[in-house]
């Protein structure tokens, strides 16, 4: 059911301030040197690769943690998810010293499984199909415990929005801040402070060209399908739609930056090279939106959402072939994490 007044207020998001550090730490932002050809654009990156799970979901997943009661903690936490959303929920429940499972797509990459499993959840194997259809009934007869929702959960979007409060205190006079899109709990957070804190921020989200749901229904008005997703390197953004509970509170932003397959490595790259950082897929997604020059001049803010990319992965991406409209060999099969 399509709620249309939903929102997150900024009392939620400044009560998990208060709390999610528990969990997640404050990361920094670190200016980018602009390569040549990008004039009056002040690029900054929000580092959320140094969470102590590599992503930005740690924010989310303690925060509803957090505040489950011992009889909803009894029989254990789980999700559904590709990998960054199950290291949050995982790391979350080891702190609460609850048990934790994940349903996990059967394709997903394996440094994600291996950090899964080093956090010591359950991992239940599942098609994507399944996957996504639990996503959007919100349960599945097949797991035992407390679901904790990867994205759709106003506790999860509340505690991922931290992060654009420590944007505003870092950089008051921000101009756009960026951020990749999956399920869009990372873009509803953003969006929500920002509109309560200073509305004339812009904030975009950023999708691949293979998978832009949120692009498509920005365009049509109302959540859709994206009818040509292809799975893609691109495995924390990008789903095949847009679900209809999300839909109020991400239709009020400035738009959604579609980018190719060839932007993203190349922003992979730039990152490594300019920020010497390891950006995954989704984050790279953001820093290539940003450097398009469609979030407009200024101070601009990429959200580099998280790091968790097989390495032999991450040295193809960056390679001298760099994937174009042919996904390199090993990537058809990623599916997206929903960030």
């Amino acid at each position: 059911m399509n709620d249309a007044t939903r929102a997150i207020a900024i009392e939620a998001i400044r009560e998990a301030a208060a709390a999610v550090y528990g969990g997640a730490i404050r990361t920094p932002l670190v200016r980018v040197e602009m390569p040549a050809g990008v004039p009056n654009l002040q690029l900054h990156l929000k580092l959320e690769v140094l969470q102590p799970i590599g992503s930005f979901k740690i924010r989310g997943a303690f925060n509803v943690i957090r505040q489950l009661t011992p009889a909803q903690l009894a029989d254990g936490v789980w999700t559904v998810s590709a990998g960054n959303a199950a290291l949050g929920v995982a790391y979350a429940a080891r702190q609460v010293s609850t048990p934790c499972s994940v349903m996990v797509m059967d394709t997903a990459p394996q440094t994600k499984i291996d950090a899964i499993n080093r956090l010591g959840a359950t991992i239940v194997r599942a098609s994507y199909d399944e996957c996504w259809q639990t996503v959007i009934r919100h349960g599945s007869e097949r797991m035992r415990g407390y679901f904790v929702h990867p994205f759709d959960d106003d506790r999860f979007i509340a505690g991922n929005a931290t992060a654009a409060l420590e944007i505003l205190e870092d950089m008051p006079d921000v101009d756009a801040i960026v951020a990749p899109v999956g399920g869009g709990g990372l873009l509803a957070g953003l969006a929500a402070a920002l509109r309560a804190l200073k509305p004339d921020v812009a904030v975009y989200g950023a999708e691949p060209e293979t998978a832009a749901p949120l692009h498509a229904s920005l365009a049509a008005g109302r959540p859709v399908y994206f009818e040509n997703w292809r799975a893609s390197f691109v495995d924390g953004a990008g789903g095949k739609s847009v679900l209809e509970t999300m839909w109020p509170l991400l239709r009020g932003v400035r738009g959604s930056i579609v980018v190719t397959l060839d932007d993203v490595a190349r922003a992979i790259r730039l990152t490594a090279e300019r920020a010497h950082v390891i950006a995954e897929g989704a984050a790279g997604c953001a820093v290539a939106a940003a450097l398009s020059g469609r979030a407009g001049a200024g101070k601009v803010v990429a959200v580099v959402s998280g790091g968790n990319i097989d390495l032999a992965r991450f040295a193809q991406v960056t390679g001298a072939e760099t994937p174009s409209t042919q996904v390199p060999p090993g990537f058809q099969s990623i599916p997206p994490d929903h960030s």
